[in-house]
């Protein structure tokens, strides 16, 4: 990696067109020149951000849940996450996802890390939190969101990653930067 001066791969935006913006996500055109000096288009989707909350339980079980999602067609098993309102602190969205989707509050936050999910057509950047000493309150599901909260051992999730079934980049990524706080 080149630390002094910029970057040799790095490639220079000469102008942006916004291709479509909806209430979430935005799709930009933008023309830009390479390395080499050509000319080329990258399309790409803007995106608010977002969290991902490993939350641990007493018995050592991550609170999980199977949620349906549309693009797909089918329901994935997920570690509670959630986007990150404009102007909103991200350990505040952890702790209002937790609460809201699984009904757990948590004593105890620990940031663990930042992912980036899709670099090849995204900006989308995940951040990683570890909640602990959970009490259960209640949930307070946003409207039309249908979940079902399961209860999982790490162990069970590496040999449900490994079977095929969670396949959700999020929730392997955050459990990999979670197992070194799990045992």
């Amino acid at each position: 990696m080149n630390k002094s001066g910029p970057d040799p791969l790095a490639e220079t935006e000469l102008d942006s067109e916004c291709v479509f913006e909806g209430g979430f996500l935005k799709v930009l055109r933008d023309r830009v020149r390479l390395p080499d000096g050509s000319v080329t288009t990258r399309e790409y989707i803007r995106h608010p951000g977002a969290v991902v909350v490993i939350a641990l339980d007493a018995d050592g079980r991550l609170i999980v849940e199977r949620q349906f999602r549309y693009p797909l067609r089918r329901a994935f098993i997920e570690l509670p996450a959630g986007k990150i309102d404009p102007g909103e602190d991200e350990l505040v969205c952890a702790q209002r996802e937790l609460r809201e989707e699984t009904g757990y509050v948590a004593a105890r936050w620990q940031h663990l890390g930042t992912m980036h999910t899709c670099i090849g057509y995204s900006d989308e950047r995940i951040e990683v939190y570890l909640a602990r000493d959970l009490t259960h309150v209640g949930d307070d599901l946003d409207e039309g969101e249908f979940l079902e909260i399961l209860r999982m051992h790490p162990s069970d999730m590496q040999q449900a990653i490994h079977a095929g079934g969670i396949t959700d980049a999020k929730t392997i990524s955050a459990l990999f930067f979670g197992l070194p706080h799990l045992s």
